[in-house]
């Protein structure tokens, strides 16, 4: 089969393709230990594909539109940590789990964001600002509120951060304009929805790469592994719905996109800069994370569907 029409199909078939391609990974742990090491690569890659798929100029319009932008940085970094944290002190999730959700709150946007934006038709442009910007801040917002709301230091480093995002951000820019500047906008725009397939490729192989241990961890204690489980997709649906209704007033598309932002955090530089000390149970929980992650698309792609054609 030409590659083309196979890119073009994952692209058709993308939300399903992830929701089969995290349980795959799950259940298949020889390959995701084989697959662990290539997980920050391949985010590099699938930045590149990205970037070719959103309008530049849309992104910079976003770029001159400074209060959303900034009440959109403050909500997802400052308030859902916030919000996370009273729902915890309310409900008495005083525990490894409780202090999981909130640190899932303090965290930036997922690096997939504006691809899975675009995979169930929302803003990628929006999603692509947001998700820079909040991986650029999250060094000095998460780290005082993890330690005011539970006591637990997150000592994130500035100069190892900074190395990942030149080579997860900067170097796909790069890359990015070069390919824009060799291959000409019509074909670009010809072989779009392939460069969306591919995406989703690459996110099923991080996907796999992310699972290694999750499988022997569920077998060893599947109490625990399952409430996780809910709870993480009980806290990203959660803020999901609670970001979309605060931004309604800036338009439902991005509402919907501001909302997909929230509920999807990026848990893998936690688990470089957290402690040794830190309770296996919490970095178990961030692994947790990506099945509501990965099945968002295929779960919320009729909704984002139905709540457009009702707009």
């Amino acid at each position: 089969m030409p590659i083309r029409p196979l890119l073009e199909w994952s692209a058709r078939h993308g939300g399903a393709l992830l929701a089969v391609g995290i349980f795959a990974g799950l259940l298949s742990p020889p390959v995701s230990a084989a697959l662990r090491d290539v997980v920050t690569p391949v985010v590099a890659s699938l930045m590149t594909l990205v970037l070719l798929r959103v309008d530049p100029a849309q992104v910079l319009a976003y770029l001159r539109r400074p209060l959303l932008v900034v009440a959109l940085l403050a909500w997802i970094l400052l308030a859902c940590p916030v919000l996370a944290f009273a729902v915890a002190w309310v409900t008495g999730m005083d525990g490894p789990l409780g202090a999981a959700l909130v640190i899932m709150a303090t965290g930036c946007a997922a690096t997939s964001s504006p691809a899975f934006a675009r995979l169930v038709g929302l803003d990628g442009e929006v999603s692509l600002v947001v998700a820079v910007l909040s991986t650029l801040l999250v060094p000095f917002t998460a780290p005082p509120l993890a330690l005011g709301l539970l006591g637990i230091d997150l000592a994130i480093s500035i100069g190892a951060l900074t190395g990942r995002l030149v080579l997860v951000v900067g170097l796909p820019l790069l890359l990015s304009v070069i390919i824009r500047r060799i291959v000409p906008p019509a074909a670009l725009e010809r072989w779009g929805r392939a460069v969306d397939g591919a995406v989703v490729l690459l996110v099923v192989l991080y996907g796999f790469g992310i699972m290694d241990g999750v499988l022997a961890r569920l077998l060893a204690s599947p109490g625990f592994v399952l409430g996780g489980v809910a709870l993480a997709f009980g806290g990203s649906f959660a803020l999901n719905a609670a970001t979309a209704l605060a931004f309604r007033p800036a338009g439902r598309r991005v509402a919907l996109s501001a909302g997909l932002l929230s509920g999807n955090r990026n848990m893998a530089l936690y688990f470089a800069v957290l402690p040794a000390t830190t309770d296996p149970r919490i970095l178990l929980f961030f692994a947790l994370c990506q099945f509501p992650l990965f099945l968002s698309p295929f779960l919320l792609r009729p909704v984002y569907r139905r709540l457009r054609a009702e707009a």
